[in-house]
């Protein structure tokens, strides 16, 4: 005698088990009213309540100084080399901001240089075309001037560079990518940076921020906490050429120092001592007397080294070396090398007294000079 077939078994339990599903079902109706209404209604909408201060005070800073800021774009003539036609050709981007009433924008050197020209869009739509006023490919800066007829735009409040403090909170305005007016904030991460140039120099005294700095946040402005001017964003360090947090900006305290002279001049003069030196005789004196410092090679007359006394080495008819001044230090900073003498004298203005440390025959002195301007 055999069983029941288990294929009819199977289906009894199926029949069993749908009879069970259907009683529970319909033993609960809330869950059909649940599952019926999930989509029938939006849903209440949660009160927000005021800003938080500090969102309250960032919205304020961007409303206040985005319309200071401006997009650039700039194009580059070109000529075919069969036709010789010439057509101009977009280059790139960047931004930059109003430095005073009369039409004066600032941006970076690398924002505009081998551009045939440059166009300066406002944040209401308007675009102008700018003239070049003058640059300091030394310094990364820049300064453009438009004709803005009506409505124009205030300069953005100027700050000071000198009393920043790592941690401090700080905030980039710019174009990253071409996306007009976009915020980011951050902190300042450290200071007195230094980084190379795309001409084989160095940028000196930069700001460090992890504030996001973009291609096309060059030349906007670096505020800080109460919407001041604090720096120019100039560069970012990143392997992928994209944001990696870590950004630099030039100091608005350089910006001060050199904007007004390019607005005035179209060339921003260096404070010199009035000597001439040399990176590489300087490394090999150096070595050979094993002293640091800078060589000085000539001593222009008039100049103020001149007149405190400095000494130049030379070399006698025999062809052996004639001691003269190695600069030890500006002001008790140290100047090991060329460039980080450059860089001290680049934080004075022409006219500074200046107490300048020498080496010559083995002792150390010091000399005050008044700071002149040349090379």
């Amino acid at each position: 005698m055999t069983g029941p077939d288990p294929a009819l078994r199977r289906i009894r339990w199926i029949l069993i088990g749908s009879a069970m599903l259907l009683v529970l079902w319909q033993s609960l109706p809330w869950v059909q009213r649940q599952l019926i209404q999930i989509d029938a209604e939006p849903r209440s909408v949660a009160a927000r309540g005021d800003l938080a201060a500090d969102e309250q005070a960032t919205i304020a800073i961007f409303e206040r100084t985005s319309p200071s800021v401006v997009f650039i774009t700039t194009r580059q003539r070109v000529v075919n080399m069969w036709t010789r036609d010439v057509t101009s050709v977009r280059r790139g981007s960047g931004s930059g901001f109003f430095w005073d009433e009369f039409g004066h924008v600032v941006t970076n050197n690398h924002v505009i240089e081998g551009a045939s020209e440059a166009i300066v869009s406002l944040n209401d739509g308007r675009s102008y075309r700018a003239v070049l006023v003058g640059r300091s490919p030394a310094h990364d800066l820049a300064v453009l001037r438009i004709n803005v007829p009506f409505d124009r735009r205030p300069p953005i409040p100027l700050g000071t560079s000198g009393d920043l403090r790592v941690g401090q909170k700080v905030f980039a305005i710019g174009n990253p990518f071409g996306l007009d007016y976009s915020l980011s904030g951050g902190l300042v991460s450290a200071l007195d940076r230094s980084i190379d140039d795309d001409d084989g120099g160095r940028i000196e005294h930069l700001i460090q921020t992890d504030a996001a700095i973009n291609p096309g946040n060059s030349g906007g402005p670096l505020l800080d906490s109460a919407g001041r001017l604090i720096g120019i964003n100039t560069a970012i360090y990143s392997p992928s050429g994209a944001y990696a947090g870590i950004g630099f900006a030039v100091p608005v305290d350089t910006v001060n120092r050199v904007v007004p002279q390019l607005i005035a001049e179209g060339r921003y003069v260096r404070p010199t001592l009035g000597i001439s030196v040399d990176e590489d005789v300087n490394r090999r004196l150096a070595r050979r007397l094993d002293v640091e410092g800078v060589a000085v090679l000539r001593v222009e007359p008039g100049s103020g080294a001149d007149i405190a006394g400095l000494q130049a080495f030379s070399v006698d008819s025999g062809g052996d070396i004639v001691s003269g001044d190695i600069i030890r230090a500006v002001d008790g900073k140290p100047t090991t090398d060329v460039t980080t003498l450059l860089s001290v004298l680049d934080s004075y203005a022409i006219g500074d007294v200046v107490s300048v440390t020498v080496w010559r025959d083995g002792r150390e002195r010091s000399v005050t000079i008044t700071l002149g301007g040349g090379g």
